[in-house]
Protein backbone atom coordinates (compact mmCIF):
# COMPACT_ATOMS: atom_id res chain seq x y z
CA UNK A 1 0.00 0.00 0.00
CA UNK A 2 1.25 3.46 -0.92
CA UNK A 3 0.04 6.74 0.59
CA UNK A 4 0.21 10.21 -0.98
CA UNK A 5 -1.29 12.44 1.74
CA UNK A 6 -2.79 15.78 0.76
CA UNK A 7 -1.66 17.11 4.17
CA UNK A 8 1.20 16.04 6.44
CA UNK A 9 0.33 12.61 7.84
CA UNK A 10 0.77 13.78 11.45
CA UNK A 11 -1.69 16.62 10.89
CA UNK A 12 -4.25 14.20 9.44
CA UNK A 13 -3.90 11.99 12.51
CA UNK A 14 -4.31 14.99 14.84
CA UNK A 15 -7.48 16.03 12.98
CA UNK A 16 -9.09 12.58 12.81
CA UNK A 17 -8.08 11.24 16.24
CA UNK A 18 -10.40 13.41 18.42
CA UNK A 19 -13.42 12.59 16.27
CA UNK A 20 -12.56 8.90 16.25
CA UNK A 21 -12.08 8.91 20.05
CA UNK A 22 -15.46 10.62 20.56
CA UNK A 23 -17.21 8.10 18.30
CA UNK A 24 -15.59 5.14 20.11
CA UNK A 25 -16.53 6.60 23.50
CA UNK A 26 -20.17 6.95 22.45
CA UNK A 27 -20.10 3.45 20.98
CA UNK A 28 -19.01 1.98 24.33
CA UNK A 29 -21.51 3.99 26.39
CA UNK A 30 -24.64 3.43 24.30
CA UNK A 31 -26.85 0.75 25.89
CA UNK A 32 -28.97 -0.17 22.86
CA UNK A 33 -27.82 -2.37 19.98
CA UNK A 34 -29.30 -0.03 17.37
CA UNK A 35 -27.46 3.04 18.66
CA UNK A 36 -24.24 1.07 18.97
CA UNK A 37 -24.50 0.10 15.30
CA UNK A 38 -24.98 3.75 14.38
CA UNK A 39 -21.93 4.83 16.34
CA UNK A 40 -19.91 1.95 14.91
CA UNK A 41 -20.79 3.28 11.45
CA UNK A 42 -19.64 6.73 12.54
CA UNK A 43 -16.30 5.31 13.70
CA UNK A 44 -15.85 3.81 10.24
CA UNK A 45 -16.88 7.14 8.66
CA UNK A 46 -14.22 9.08 10.59
CA UNK A 47 -11.54 6.52 9.70
CA UNK A 48 -12.61 6.59 6.04
CA UNK A 49 -12.33 10.38 5.94
CA UNK A 50 -8.82 10.12 7.37
CA UNK A 51 -7.94 7.46 4.81
CA UNK A 52 -9.25 9.70 2.02
CA UNK A 53 -6.85 12.46 3.09
CA UNK A 54 -4.00 9.94 3.04
CA UNK A 55 -4.76 9.06 -0.65
CA UNK A 56 -4.08 5.32 -0.55
CA UNK A 57 -2.93 3.50 -3.66
CA UNK A 58 -1.17 0.42 -4.97
CA UNK A 59 1.82 0.11 -7.30
CA UNK A 60 0.73 0.07 -10.94
CA UNK A 61 3.98 -0.88 -12.62
CA UNK A 62 6.82 1.12 -14.11
CA UNK A 63 6.63 3.51 -17.04
CA UNK A 64 9.38 5.13 -19.05
CA UNK A 65 9.38 8.91 -18.80
CA UNK A 66 11.06 11.55 -20.93
CA UNK A 67 11.23 15.16 -19.82
CA UNK A 68 11.88 18.05 -22.21
CA UNK A 69 13.70 20.88 -20.49
CA UNK A 70 12.65 23.32 -23.19
CA UNK A 71 10.52 26.44 -23.63
CA UNK A 72 8.25 26.39 -26.69
CA UNK A 73 6.65 29.54 -28.07
CA UNK A 74 3.68 29.15 -30.42
CA UNK A 75 2.85 31.98 -32.83
CA UNK A 76 -0.71 31.63 -34.15
CA UNK A 77 -2.30 33.77 -36.86
CA UNK A 78 -5.71 35.12 -35.78
CA UNK A 79 -6.49 37.30 -38.79
CA UNK A 80 -9.75 36.69 -40.68
CA UNK A 81 -7.89 34.47 -43.15
CA UNK A 82 -7.14 31.82 -40.51
CA UNK A 83 -10.78 30.70 -40.74
CA UNK A 84 -10.71 30.53 -44.54
CA UNK A 85 -12.44 27.28 -45.47
CA UNK A 86 -9.89 25.17 -47.31
CA UNK A 87 -8.63 22.80 -44.60
CA UNK A 88 -9.62 19.16 -45.13
CA UNK A 89 -12.03 20.24 -47.85
CA UNK A 90 -14.09 23.15 -46.59
CA UNK A 91 -13.18 23.32 -42.89
CA UNK A 92 -11.57 26.43 -41.31
CA UNK A 93 -7.78 26.52 -41.27
CA UNK A 94 -7.93 27.14 -37.53
CA UNK A 95 -9.17 23.56 -37.06
CA UNK A 96 -5.90 22.33 -38.55
CA UNK A 97 -3.89 24.61 -36.26
CA UNK A 98 -5.66 23.23 -33.19
CA UNK A 99 -5.06 19.63 -34.26
CA UNK A 100 -1.38 20.26 -34.91
CA UNK A 101 -0.85 22.01 -31.58
CA UNK A 102 -2.31 18.99 -29.76
CA UNK A 103 0.18 16.71 -31.56
CA UNK A 104 2.96 19.13 -30.67
CA UNK A 105 2.08 19.10 -26.97
CA UNK A 106 2.25 15.31 -26.94
CA UNK A 107 5.60 15.30 -28.72
CA UNK A 108 7.36 17.43 -26.08
CA UNK A 109 6.36 16.15 -22.62
CA UNK A 110 7.47 18.33 -19.74
CA UNK A 111 8.04 21.40 -21.90
CA UNK A 112 6.79 24.87 -21.02
CA UNK A 113 4.52 26.46 -23.60
CA UNK A 114 3.61 30.06 -24.43
CA UNK A 115 0.97 31.20 -26.90
CA UNK A 116 1.27 34.44 -28.89
CA UNK A 117 -1.50 35.38 -31.30
CA UNK A 118 -1.26 38.04 -33.96
CA UNK A 119 -3.58 39.98 -36.27
CA UNK A 120 -3.45 43.79 -36.31
CA UNK A 121 -1.24 43.43 -33.22
CA UNK A 122 0.49 40.65 -31.31
CA UNK A 123 -0.61 39.54 -27.84
CA UNK A 124 0.66 36.98 -25.33
CA UNK A 125 -2.39 34.83 -24.63
CA UNK A 126 -0.65 32.23 -22.46
CA UNK A 127 2.68 32.95 -20.73
CA UNK A 128 5.20 30.16 -20.38
CA UNK A 129 3.61 27.33 -18.42
CA UNK A 130 3.58 23.56 -18.12
CA UNK A 131 -0.21 23.66 -17.81
CA UNK A 132 -1.07 22.32 -21.26
CA UNK A 133 -4.76 22.26 -20.34
CA UNK A 134 -4.72 26.06 -20.21
CA UNK A 135 -3.05 26.15 -23.62
CA UNK A 136 -5.57 23.79 -25.22
CA UNK A 137 -8.47 25.68 -23.64
CA UNK A 138 -7.16 28.99 -24.93
CA UNK A 139 -6.91 27.57 -28.44
CA UNK A 140 -10.37 26.02 -28.21
CA UNK A 141 -12.00 29.40 -27.55
CA UNK A 142 -9.69 31.30 -29.89
CA UNK A 143 -11.53 33.47 -32.42
CA UNK A 144 -10.13 35.62 -35.23
CA UNK A 145 -10.27 39.39 -35.02
CA UNK A 146 -13.67 40.93 -35.86
CA UNK A 147 -13.99 41.57 -39.57
CA UNK A 148 -15.13 45.14 -38.90
CA UNK A 149 -11.81 45.86 -37.16
CA UNK A 150 -9.60 44.44 -39.90
CA UNK A 151 -7.31 47.07 -41.37
CA UNK A 152 -4.62 44.97 -42.94
CA UNK A 153 -2.14 42.74 -41.17
CA UNK A 154 1.52 41.81 -41.39
CA UNK A 155 2.83 38.27 -41.15
CA UNK A 156 5.75 39.61 -39.11
CA UNK A 157 3.79 41.70 -36.60
CA UNK A 158 4.70 39.27 -33.80
CA UNK A 159 8.46 39.55 -34.36
CA UNK A 160 9.07 42.09 -31.60
CA UNK A 161 6.76 40.30 -29.14
CA UNK A 162 8.55 37.00 -29.81
CA UNK A 163 11.94 38.58 -29.22
CA UNK A 164 10.76 40.02 -25.90
CA UNK A 165 9.34 36.66 -24.81
CA UNK A 166 12.52 34.75 -25.70
CA UNK A 167 14.79 37.30 -24.02
CA UNK A 168 12.70 37.19 -20.83
CA UNK A 169 12.75 33.38 -20.80
CA UNK A 170 16.52 33.34 -21.35
CA UNK A 171 17.12 35.77 -18.47
CA UNK A 172 15.04 33.70 -16.05
CA UNK A 173 16.10 30.21 -17.21
CA UNK A 174 19.35 30.51 -19.20
CA UNK A 175 19.94 26.73 -19.15
CA UNK A 176 16.69 25.87 -20.95
CA UNK A 177 16.56 25.54 -24.73
CA UNK A 178 13.92 27.45 -26.69
CA UNK A 179 11.87 26.41 -29.72
CA UNK A 180 9.50 28.46 -31.88
CA UNK A 181 6.58 27.24 -33.99
CA UNK A 182 4.76 29.61 -36.35
CA UNK A 183 1.23 28.79 -37.60
CA UNK A 184 -0.19 30.90 -40.43
CA UNK A 185 -1.01 31.28 -44.12
CA UNK A 186 1.61 33.92 -44.98
CA UNK A 187 -0.90 36.33 -46.46
CA UNK A 188 0.46 39.88 -46.17
CA UNK A 189 -2.37 42.43 -46.37
CA UNK A 190 -0.55 45.38 -44.79
CA UNK A 191 0.94 47.91 -47.18
CA UNK A 192 4.33 47.74 -45.45
CA UNK A 193 6.95 45.02 -45.77
CA UNK A 194 6.82 42.20 -43.20
CA UNK A 195 8.89 42.66 -40.05
CA UNK A 196 11.90 40.38 -39.71
CA UNK A 197 12.21 37.57 -37.17
CA UNK A 198 16.00 37.50 -37.52
CA UNK A 199 16.42 39.21 -34.15
CA UNK A 200 15.13 36.09 -32.41
CA UNK A 201 17.23 33.57 -34.32
CA UNK A 202 20.03 33.56 -31.76
CA UNK A 203 17.67 32.29 -29.05
CA UNK A 204 15.94 29.67 -31.21
CA UNK A 205 17.27 26.11 -30.90
CA UNK A 206 14.61 24.52 -33.11
CA UNK A 207 11.05 24.69 -34.30
CA UNK A 208 9.17 25.04 -37.59
CA UNK A 209 6.94 27.28 -39.67
CA UNK A 210 3.65 25.64 -40.65
CA UNK A 211 1.65 26.95 -43.58
CA UNK A 212 -2.13 26.52 -43.90
CA UNK A 213 -4.28 27.08 -46.95
CA UNK A 214 -4.11 26.47 -50.68
CA UNK A 215 -2.95 28.41 -53.69
CA UNK A 216 -6.50 28.32 -55.05
CA UNK A 217 -7.67 29.98 -51.86
CA UNK A 218 -10.55 29.51 -49.47
CA UNK A 219 -13.60 31.68 -48.77
CA UNK A 220 -13.80 33.57 -45.48
CA UNK A 221 -16.80 34.31 -43.29
CA UNK A 222 -17.40 37.51 -41.40
CA UNK A 223 -16.55 37.35 -37.69
CA UNK A 224 -17.66 39.49 -34.77
CA UNK A 225 -16.51 40.18 -31.23
CA UNK A 226 -19.56 38.45 -29.73
CA UNK A 227 -20.38 34.78 -29.32
CA UNK A 228 -22.45 34.52 -32.47
CA UNK A 229 -21.63 31.82 -34.98
CA UNK A 230 -19.94 32.44 -38.34
CA UNK A 231 -21.52 35.19 -40.40
CA UNK A 232 -22.00 35.54 -44.13
CA UNK A 233 -19.13 35.09 -46.53
CA UNK A 234 -16.95 38.13 -47.15
CA UNK A 235 -17.43 39.43 -50.68
CA UNK A 236 -15.28 41.52 -52.97
CA UNK A 237 -16.70 43.02 -56.18
CA UNK A 238 -19.72 40.74 -55.97
CA UNK A 239 -17.69 37.54 -55.50
CA UNK A 240 -16.61 35.64 -52.44
CA UNK A 241 -13.26 36.94 -51.26
CA UNK A 242 -10.59 34.24 -51.19
CA UNK A 243 -7.58 33.92 -48.92
CA UNK A 244 -4.59 32.29 -50.59
CA UNK A 245 -1.55 30.62 -49.09
CA UNK A 246 1.65 32.62 -49.57
CA UNK A 247 4.38 30.03 -49.14
CA UNK A 248 7.10 32.50 -50.11
CA UNK A 249 6.45 34.69 -47.08
CA UNK A 250 6.38 31.66 -44.79
CA UNK A 251 9.65 30.32 -46.20
CA UNK A 252 11.20 33.74 -45.56
CA UNK A 253 10.07 33.60 -41.91
CA UNK A 254 11.52 30.09 -41.59
CA UNK A 255 14.86 31.29 -42.98
CA UNK A 256 14.93 34.22 -40.54
CA UNK A 257 14.26 31.93 -37.56
CA UNK A 258 16.62 29.22 -38.82
CA UNK A 259 13.93 26.51 -38.89
CA UNK A 260 12.19 24.42 -41.56
CA UNK A 261 9.00 25.33 -43.42
CA UNK A 262 6.25 22.75 -43.80
CA UNK A 263 3.02 23.06 -45.75
CA UNK A 264 0.23 21.47 -43.73
CA UNK A 265 -2.65 19.47 -45.15
CA UNK A 266 -5.22 17.31 -43.37
CA UNK A 267 -4.09 14.12 -45.14
CA UNK A 268 -0.43 14.44 -44.14
CA UNK A 269 0.97 13.77 -40.67
CA UNK A 270 2.75 16.66 -39.04
CA UNK A 271 6.53 16.30 -38.89
CA UNK A 272 8.06 17.72 -35.72
CA UNK A 273 11.76 18.22 -35.09
CA UNK A 274 13.31 16.49 -32.09
CA UNK A 275 13.85 18.53 -28.97
CA UNK A 276 17.40 19.89 -28.66
CA UNK A 277 19.65 17.17 -27.23
CA UNK A 278 20.77 19.49 -24.43
CA UNK A 279 17.13 19.96 -23.40
CA UNK A 280 15.98 16.36 -23.31
CA UNK A 281 16.66 13.96 -20.47
CA UNK A 282 15.46 10.43 -19.96
CA UNK A 283 14.23 10.03 -16.41
CA UNK A 284 14.15 6.26 -16.70
CA UNK A 285 11.54 4.05 -15.14
CA UNK A 286 9.05 5.72 -12.84
CA UNK A 287 6.60 3.79 -10.71
CA UNK A 288 2.99 4.54 -11.51
CA UNK A 289 0.35 4.40 -8.79
CA UNK A 290 -3.26 3.28 -9.06
CA UNK A 291 -5.19 5.38 -6.56
CA UNK A 292 -7.83 3.75 -4.34
CA UNK A 293 -9.39 7.00 -3.16
CA UNK A 294 -12.47 6.36 -5.29
CA UNK A 295 -13.21 3.22 -3.25
CA UNK A 296 -12.85 5.15 0.00
CA UNK A 297 -15.07 7.89 -1.40
CA UNK A 298 -17.79 5.35 -2.20
CA UNK A 299 -17.65 4.04 1.40
CA UNK A 300 -17.97 7.60 2.73
CA UNK A 301 -20.90 8.31 0.40
CA UNK A 302 -22.70 5.15 1.56
CA UNK A 303 -22.18 5.95 5.25
CA UNK A 304 -23.36 9.53 4.75
CA UNK A 305 -26.47 8.22 3.02
CA UNK A 306 -27.18 6.03 6.06
CA UNK A 307 -26.67 9.04 8.36
CA UNK A 308 -29.02 11.08 6.23
CA UNK A 309 -31.67 8.36 6.39
CA UNK A 310 -31.37 8.19 10.22
CA UNK A 311 -31.59 11.96 10.44
CA UNK A 312 -34.75 12.10 8.31
CA UNK A 313 -36.32 9.33 10.39
CA UNK A 314 -35.45 11.15 13.62
CA UNK A 315 -36.90 14.45 12.40
CA UNK A 316 -40.06 12.72 11.22
CA UNK A 317 -40.51 11.00 14.58
CA UNK A 318 -39.84 14.19 16.51
CA UNK A 319 -42.42 16.07 14.48
CA UNK A 320 -45.07 13.46 15.29
CA UNK A 321 -44.58 13.35 19.08
CA UNK A 322 -45.99 16.82 19.94
CA UNK A 323 -49.13 16.21 17.92
CA UNK A 324 -49.79 12.95 19.76
CA UNK A 325 -49.09 14.60 23.13
CA UNK A 326 -51.55 17.42 22.45
CA UNK A 327 -54.28 14.91 21.56
CA UNK A 328 -53.71 13.13 24.88
CA UNK A 329 -53.93 16.38 26.84
CA UNK A 330 -57.17 17.37 25.06
CA UNK A 331 -58.83 14.08 25.90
Amino acid sequence: MIFQPVLPALLIVLIALPFAALAVWRLVREPGTGMRMRWAARVVLVLACGALLLRPGIPGGAVETLASDVDIVLLVDTTASIVAEDWDGDEPRLDGVREDVEHLITAYPGARFSLITFDAEASVRVPLTTDTTALVTSLAVLRPEPTAHSRGSSVGIAAHRLEETLDAAASVSPDRARMVFYFGDGEQTASTAPESFAGSAGEVAGGAVFGYGTEAGGPMRQTSAGTDGPGDYIEYEGQRALSQLDAQNLEQIADELGVEYQHRTADAAIVLPPAPTTATSADGATESIQELTWIVALVIAALLAVELAFGVALLTGTARVPRGTRRGEAS
